[in-house]
């Protein structure tokens, strides 16, 4: 599984051109999961990004993380962070899990994020057509990915 983490000022999701949902300051995740991986990688997955410190403390170090100041969460899958580059210039998504283990995998990793005391947890919407907006803070961005542990 991996986990793309931004520090945000806001992030916004537009859904089938219709619904909006957005958060004001804290983490934008894009979520993917990848075919071999297992759904109980969820959990240490969500430990991670919820413990994640990379917001600045009073001097300037990034010590604090997104529990720590009361902020906000916004959840989107992202099935193209397993795209497979390495022949040709079309990237390759077979990597990428196939529903159900992706459905059941991203709502999984959203109970779990939704166990810690965020001051608010939105999501997008599996499958659907979204447009993310968000301004990157810092810009910070940090990859999480579960093979590595």
């Amino acid at each position: 599984m991996k986990a793309l983490v931004q520090r945000v000022k806001y992030a916004r999701v537009t859904i089938n051109d219709k619904e909006v949902r957005e958060i004001g300051p804290g983490l934008l995740v894009l979520y993917g999961c990848a075919e071999d991986d297992s759904i109980d990688s969820c959990a240490k997955l969500a430990q991670k990004t919820a413990m994640l410190r990379i917001f600045s403390d009073e001097e300037g170090k990034l010590n604090l993380s997104a529990l720590d100041l009361d902020l906000s969460v916004m959840i989107v899958s992202q099935f193209t962070l397993l795209a497979n580059t390495k022949k040709g210039n079309r990237p390759s998504f077979i990597e990428a899990a196939k529903p159900p283990l992706s459905v059941d995998a991203y709502e999984r990793y959203i109970e779990e994020m939704k166990k810690y005391p965020f001051k608010e947890v939105q999501t997008g919407e599996f499958g659907a057509d979204m447009q993310v907006e968000f301004c990157n803070d810092g810009p910070v961005t940090i990859m999480l990915d579960t093979k590595e542990w």
